[in-house]
Formats: C-alpha cells, sequence, structure tokens
C-alpha cells in the first residue's frame, strides 16, 4: 500500500479519470494543436521510437514511495529496432525543418512532444507523460491545497468536451458566477475541448504560483453564446468531506474525492462527530466524485466494513493483488450511499465494496465505469509517466469498466437541478430518496 495508484479522469492523482480538480492537470508540451496533429501525424512513429532507443537503459521505472518497481522483463517476441534508420530519417527531419520550416523552432518543446506523443501514441487516454511542471502540478493535486480557481472539471474521453463539474464553495469560480454543467470552450484564449484534461488545469494554473487572472470562456445551455468570465487565481483549500445532521437521527457526509492523507481523516472526525450528535442511521454522498488516491479510498472502507477483502487487481500478467481491511469498526446502523454517472474510479471502489458486503443501500444513477488502474512511474529527472497497469474488481469480483455499478434504488437528479453548483437538500429528490429509505429501515 505504500504506492500511490490513479483509479483516475482526472482529477487527480491518482483520481479518475480525468474528473479531477481543475489544479491536477499538466501543460500541453504544443500549444497550437493544430500544429501538434501535423507534426505527430507525420513523425510521431519514428520520433518515438527513437525516444525509447535513447531513453530505455536510463528509464528503470519507479513507483512513487517505494523502490524501484520489480517488474518482470518482457520483452515483445521478435521486436526489432532499426535504430540506423531512425537516426538517418530523423537528421532528414531536422534537416527539412531548418532548412525549409519559416517559423520559430522551439527545440525542448519538440523533445517534450516526442516523450509526449510516444505516450499518446498508446491510444490510451488514461496514460499520459508528465514533464517537470506537469508532474508537480499533479503531486500537489493530491494534498487538498492548491492554487486555482475553485472548479472540479471532467472530461468526456470520447468526445473531448471538457464540463465543470463542481464548482467549490467560497472560491473565486463561485463568486464570478460559474456553474456546474459548463462546457469549457477557452481557457485563455486557447479553445480546449479535446486537449488533455491535466493541460487545461496547467494553462487555468499558468504556474505553481497560480497568481492574477484567467479568462475562461464556457458554453451554457440555452446561451446563444459564450459567456466570458474573468476569474481571479488563488489559493483554494478543498474540504473533501462535509457533513451534518439531518432530522431524525440521520447523518449526511459528503466526500467530493479521495485525496492522500486528507480524506480518510477527514471521513473519520466527521462520524465521531455525527455519532456524538446521536446518529442513528447514515447516508454517505460520493455523487459527482470523480476518484482518488486507493490508499485513502481503502483507508476510508476500512471505518465501516467488516474484516475482509476490499479491492483486488490483476495486471497483464495475471498476477493479482488483494487489498483487506481488519473490520474494527464495521457499521452497525442503517446506511444509503448515493451515486451517479459521475462517480468514478475511487468513487466506484467505495460503492461497490458496500454494495457486495451488503452494509447498505445504493440510491441514484449508474455510476461511471472506470475499472482500470493507473500507476504513476518517476523517470529519474523530474519528469513522470502515468501508465494503465491493471484492472480492479470489487469484493465479489465483478469487472465494472465501461459497465458502472447500478444503484439498488434508481432515481435520476430533478431536470431543474442538475445544472445547480448547491442543490437544497430539501429540493434534493435523490436524497430526499435516501433519507425516505432511511426512515423506512
Amino acid at each position: 500500500m505504500q504506492e500511490k495508484r490513479e483509479w483516475n479522469q482526472e482529477n487527480v492523482q491518482d483520481k479518475n479519470e480525468e474528473l479531477e480538480p481543475e489544479e491536477t492537470r499538466l501543460k500541453d508540451p504544443g500549444n497550437n494543436h493544430g500544429v501538434l496533429k501535423g507534426f505527430l501525424g507525420g513523425v510521431l512513429v519514428t520520433l518515438c521510437v527513437l525516444a525509447i532507443v535513447l531513453f530505455v537503459k536510463s528509464l528503470e521505472p519507479k513507483r512513487l514511495g517505494t523502490t524501484p518497481s520489480q517488474t518482470p522483463d518482457h520483452t515483445a517476441a521478435g521486436q526489432q529496432l532499426d535504430t540506423e534508420a531512425i537516426d538517418l530519417k530523423l537528421e532528414k527531419l531536422k534537416s527539412l525543418i531548418d532548412s525549409k520550416y519559416m517559423g520559430d523552432v522551439d527545440e525542448e518543446k519538440l523533445i517534450e512532444t516526442l516523450y509526449y506523443g510516444y505516450v499518446a501514441g498508446l491510444g490510451d487516454p488514461y496514460s499520459v507523460y508528465f514533464t517537470k511542471e506537469d508532474y508537480v502540478t499533479m503531486m500537489e493535486s493530491t494534498t487538498g491545497i492548491y492554487n486555482g480557481i475553485g472548479i472540479l472539471m471532467s472530461q468526456n474521453m470520447k468526445t473531448g468536451v471538457i464540463t465543470v463539474l463542481r464548482v467549490f464553495r467560497d472560491s473565486p469560480a463561485e463568486e464570478v458566477g460559474l456553474q456546474r454543467g459548463d462546457i469549457l470552450y477557452k481557457v485563455a484564449g486557447q479553445e480546449v475541448t479535446g486537449m488533455d484534461l491535466q493541460s487545461v488545469v496547467s494553462i487555468v494554473k499558468t504556474s505553481n504560483d497560480g497568481v492574477g487572472t484567467v479568462e475562461v470562456e464556457v458554453v451554457r445551455e440555452d446561451e446563444t453564446e459564450p459567456l466570458k468570465f474573468d476569474v481571479e487565481r488563488r489559493e483554494v483549500t478543498v474540504s473533501t468531506v462535509e457533513h451534518e445532521m439531518l432530522d431524525d437521527g440521520i447523518g449526511y457526509l459528503l466526500i467530493t474525492q479521495f485525496d492522500d492523507l486528507v480524506t480518510q481523516k477527514q471521513f473519520a472526525e466527521a462520524m465521531e462527530d455525527l455519532k456524538n450528535q446521536g446518529m442513528t442511521s447514515l447516508i454517505i454522498d460520493v455523487r459527482d466524485n470523480p476518484g482518488g488516491v486507493l490508499d485513502s479510498v481503502c483507508k476510508t472502507l476500512e471505518q465501516i466494513l467488516p474484516a475482509g477483502l476490499i479491492v483486488y487487481t490483476e495486471d497483464k500478467y495475471g498476477n493479482r493483488e488483494e487489498i483487506s481491511g481488519e473490520g474494527k469498526t464495521p457499521l452497525d446502523i442503517p446506511l444509503a450511499v448515493l451515486v451517479n454517472g459521475n462517480s468514478a474510479s475511487a468513487a466506484e471502489i467505495f460503492a461497490g465494496a458496500v454494495k457486495d458486503y451488503g452494509i447498505g443501500t445504493l440510491v441514484g444513477t449508474t455510476t461511471y465505469g472506470k475499472g482500470i488502474v493507473q500507476k504513476i512511474f518517476d523517470l529519474g529527472d523530474d519528469t513522470a509517466v502515468k501508465l494503465t497497469v491493471s484492472k480492479y474488481f470489487t469484493p465479489k469480483g465483478n469487472y465494472i469498466h465501461e459497465v458502472g455499478i447500478k444503484p439498488d434504488v434508481e432515481i435520476d437528479l430533478n431536470d431543474d437541478l442538475k445544472k445547480m453548483a448547491i442543490i437544497p437538500m430539501d429540493q434534493d429528490n435523490q436524497l430526499q430518496k435516501a433519507i425516505e429509505i432511511l426512515k423506512g429501515q
């Protein structure tokens, strides 16, 4: 359990695919996508192969927080690289660029694009190369404190569309009027649809200092023209767990994401406070939770599950790794868990364990369906790569990738509530259904 894993949108971290706070993603090594696509279209294969030739010996993968991974040496049978031909073609390309290309040439950006493109050539939206700046940004995203504007973004991996999933309370984004459901069209004048989510986050932040303002242009339903907002960048502290006592002894606990170290501690404190207030039943809300760090969700689940398996993974070689809990504090009161289509990755691990153990009722809509695991490998030069390395399974062996987890009680959120950044509890029909179920128990 020493290493961090990304379960990942997105948002870091070991967060669900592309559903991470906007301050979790990275800078696009080629900001002009037309140029980048043209470049990759012509030379990606040769450049990418060259990257491996030049660097494979020096880039022994290393797990975060551990010694280098003891991975078996599995080389594709018969795969040979004609390094002489690759060098020759690269020299021809360089010569043509030097002699014919009329624009300015940023050699460092070309090299970074080479690495970035090599990983992109996998065709896996969850596998990403991190520059030095990207790596710092990504690691920062797991702490719960960052500089930014205070939104959670998600990306549809089929269309590339980036949507505001959550606007944090008392954030600059809330102050200017950004809303849940807004589609990001431009950030700092750049069109962002189809851009890697971490690249968009980096543009939002500009730098790790995150100072000044950034222009965000969004498309909003029922508006005929895009809306522009100048949003201040400043330090945003994200409380990943919020709680309050409702009527009839029902505790309500919201988990927005599973951040490293922070979430399990905040969860324990919230549970203790609710118990002290006389809680007799509990609602845990993981709607719109993009996921997070494996260690965090497992340690959170361990506070409510009986002893036994929490989740297990299988890699490409069939190696199985199990993560279990001791079950010292199993929940002994009725439980309902709220889920929706944006409950992803680690949030699905949470929901899947609750369902498999039968300790609570899932209420809402089918979850996102991300059942694969990413791991971050430090490349030894302050850069890193995130790769999909395994599948995960719920305690009963369910593989939920591209399927999701179906709730026990299915109920969609009312249409008029879907774009509200903060939904009043008395109007939240999914929450009210969960309350009804608990009262019935």
